[in-house]
């Protein structure tokens, strides 16, 4: 079985398949051949847009990935652009269809990116939770913040999942160019709470790095 890695957020539309993308080209960097795979897309109308680009990011340094289709990548995707209990009428949602696709990938590659949707807390039946997912999977987590006014308590709360689910993670920030006030009003906390902080900007060969070590500690 290849190393696996989960990538959640603190919401959606944090950056999860930005720092995916990013994730593929460090790993690819320290001699990996790197698999991709979303279990779960929603707002899907004609192509899963995170799922395709994921895909395409990945082809171009893992090509032994051209025997497999979008369709592989992600399994269950959903027309409505909400949490996946919503989109899928509250229908149960059975992990082993997840795992049966994800072998076809791990086939074809040393380390696999598993992309959740939205954060760790977003229902996807009325039993499973995204969080669920990274569990399920035995994968390490990388936990993706923002650094809006906001982004404390965000993160606090995505730790705390984390650590009482007894998930090993390591979380890092994603700051974008109108994040202006992050240096006054967020990071002073965080630099006193936390002895290493990650930025996907700055860190993300870093980043990996640590994610291995994770997995092999």
């Amino acid at each position: 079985m290849s190393k696996r890695i989960f990538i959640t957020a603190t919401n959606t539309n944090i950056g999860k398949t930005h720092t995916s993308k990013l994730l593929i080209e460090a790993f690819t960097k320290l001699g990996m051949r790197v698999g991709v795979y979303k279990p779960i897309e929603t707002g899907v109308t004609t192509l899963p847009s995170d799922g395709k680009a994921l895909f395409e990011t990945a082809l171009i340094h893992n090509p032994a990935l051209e025997s497999l289709s979008l369709s592989d990548i992600v399994t269950l995707q959903l027309p409505l652009p909400a949490a996946p209990f919503v989109a899928n009428k509250g229908d149960k949602v059975e992990l082993s269809l997840f795992e049966s696709a994800l072998a076809k990938i791990e086939a074809l590659c040393d380390i696999v990116i598993i992309e959740g949707a939205g954060g760790l807390m977003v229902p996807i039946d009325s039993e499973i939770m995204m969080i669920d997912l990274a569990r399920h999977f035995n994968a390490v987590t990388l936990l993706v913040t923002h650094c809006n006014l906001g982004c404390i308590n965000d993160t606090l709360l995505s730790i705390k999942a984390l650590e009482e689910t007894k998930i090993p993670f390591i979380w890092a920030l994603n700051c974008r160019h109108e994040d202006t006030d992050f240096e006054t009003t967020s990071l002073p906390y965080f630099n006193y709470r936390f002895e290493t902080l990650y930025r996907i900007d700055h860190n993300i060969d870093t980043i990996a790095k640590a994610l291995l070590d994770t997995i092999s500690s």
